[in-house]
């Protein structure tokens, strides 16, 4: 396979055919080795627009919704992040080219330790990694933007919260066949508003989603 070949097709194909622009976003997308954060097992795979199997029931990413995501959050510089479900590490390296620095938290563990293998081989230096169960606990930091990278069935208003002023959170919430894409921003007052970007589907988060109902 000619990678970067592929990897110009990835972003011609799919990710321009889907409405990312953004020159920096692009530029990043093409910069990154994507090949580098994808399982052995599923190189082939790796400039597909498709999700790939991580493990635990997990998934990395079309690249088509990791560009939706970095385009919508609108990083520069001087911006601090936090992406929520670390997984192969890829959007993380993203987040880092584009941003001052990035914390990513995992509730597996080696997922933590793989992609802390991936991003130094990288050169990426600007990211902290945590184990942690997002749906129980958050840095207790405040961000300029989150990215959550599972799906949760019900708004979690905790991420609102752990954003300053101005901030910006990507989250898909919903489940299935109906799941929405938002970006949600806080104001200086601290209220907040929600834009409806895309439909999608997108795996939950470990404890993302309800417990099942009783049916009488």
């Amino acid at each position: 396979m000619n990678i970067d070949f592929a990897r110009q097709q990835m972003i011609d194909q799919q990710v321009r055919a889907w409405t990312v622009l953004d020159p920096s976003v692009l530029a990043v997308l093409s910069a990154v080795p994507r090949e580098k954060f994808v399982p052995a097992a599923y190189a082939t795979l790796a400039f597909a627009d498709t999700e790939i199997p991580l493990g635990h029931g997990e998934f990395m990413m079309t690249p088509t919704v990791e560009g939706r995501v970095l385009q919508a959050l609108d990083l520069d510089r001087n911006d601090h992040v936090l992406e929520i479900g670390t997984g192969s590490g890829f959007l993380t390296a993203c987040l880092a080219k584009l941003a001052a620095a990035v914390t990513s938290i995992d509730i597996h563990e080696d997922f933590i330790r793989g992609a802390a293998g991936k991003l130094a081989a990288a050169g990426i230096d600007n990211v902290a990694l945590r184990t942690m169960d997002a749906t129980c606990e958050l840095p207790g930091d405040r961000y300029d933007a989150i990215a959550v990278t599972g799906s949760i069935e019900t708004f979690d208003a905790r991420f609102v919260d752990a954003l300053r002023p101005d901030g910006r959170l990507f989250v898909v919430v919903g489940s299935p066949p109906v799941m929405e894409a938002r970006l949600v921003r806080r104001s200086r007052n601290a209220d907040w508003t929600s834009e409806s970007l895309f439909e999608t589907k997108l795996a939950p988060l470990v404890h993302g989603t309800l417990p099942p109902q009783f049916v009488f």
